[in-house]
């Protein structure tokens, strides 16, 4: 059996559009992933609202994805695979961060991954990393929340390809699949969690 973890922030976790609450297990893009997989592979869902690449925020501990994604390979490991999709916070709450920044950061988890020794056999696990969708108009609550540029997402498949080249890890680009909710701007609704978990599904069995 093969072991996957996915390691996102709030549209790995099933953050409902406008809401806040989360969505079912099986309306999740991991919980798709799963069932279209089926009974080879174990998908381990690992993700966290306003989780960032590598940056902390003072109003939400815990919040550093570079802080915790080692403990959580170790946790999990023996891993085949690890699907990446951090960055939308990175530039959604920071006005000084770019895409080219978010990307860096990515390029930081992937390194900790490769150097993990957390596969099978104590080698690294396989890395697929996701640009992620890209953000759209915002809803009053998140203008009142999210001080960064949003617009700055329009060159996350850019910078994110780079990154996956130079470290010669698996890449799929979020945002040929879907689009955030029109809700509020940055949250996958139920068709676009759908959507994203049958487009990784389909390149998750092409890499492991």
């Amino acid at each position: 059996m093969k072991t996957i973890l996915c390691y996102g922030d709030s549209n790995t976790w099933g953050y409902i559009p406008g809401q806040g609450r989360r969505y079912a297990p099986d309306i999740r893009w991991p919980g798709i992933l799963s069932r279209e997989l089926g009974d080879d592979y174990r998908v381990v869902e690992e993700g966290l609202s306003g989780r960032y690449t590598v940056w902390d925020e003072p109003f939400r501990p815990g919040r550093n994805g570079a802080v915790l994604l080692l403990p959580l390979l170790q946790s999990h490991a023996p891993l085949d695979l690890v699907i990446l999709m951090l960055g939308t916070n990175d530039v959604l709450h920071f006005r000084d961060n770019t895409a080219f920044d978010a990307a860096r950061g990515a390029g930081i988890l992937i390194d900790i991954v490769q150097k993990s020794g957390c596969g099978p056999d104590d080698l690294p696990p396989d890395v697929l990393l996701v640009s992620p969708p890209r953000i759209t108009r915002l809803s009053a609550e998140l203008n009142l929340k999210c001080h960064g540029l949003p617009e700055r997402s329009a060159e996350f498949e850019q910078h994110y390809a780079a990154v996956a080249s130079a470290a010669g890890c698996y890449f799929i680009d979020a945002a040929d699949y879907c689009e955030p909710s029109p809700s509020d701007g940055v949250h996958l609704d139920e068709a676009g969690h759908l959507a994203l978990g049958m487009a990784m599904a389909a390149k998750v069995q092409a890499c492991v």
